[in-house]
């Protein structure tokens, strides 16, 4: 399975977001630390869930990538997350 969407399970069935994607910008760092020629190295996240309510924008992040602990130690370089709580 694609590493994308195995990241678009797990924080779906984390957090049952109203809003997510994952957008693969592996080709946009080519060449640089963590690039791997068939990329899937370099992710965006944007979601917005309420699970992410009363967090701290820290406490958001380190959620996020406690779901994604398995891909971040193997093969995803780099993940910016932009993340915003129901209200």
């Amino acid at each position: 399975m694609p590493v994308r969407d195995v990241i678009v399970q797990k924080l779906s069935a984390k957090f049952a977001p109203s809003h997510l994607e994952v957008i693969d910008e592996s080709h946009r760092h080519a060449g640089h630390s963590g690039s791997r020629p068939e990329g899937e190295t370099h992710f965006r996240v944007r979601i917005t869930a309420d699970a992410l309510s009363g967090l701290s924008r820290v406490a958001q992040h380190r959620a996020i990538m406690e779901t994604l602990d398995v891909e971040l130690k193997s093969g995803v370089h780099a993940l910016a997350i932009e993340a915003t709580a129901c209200h």
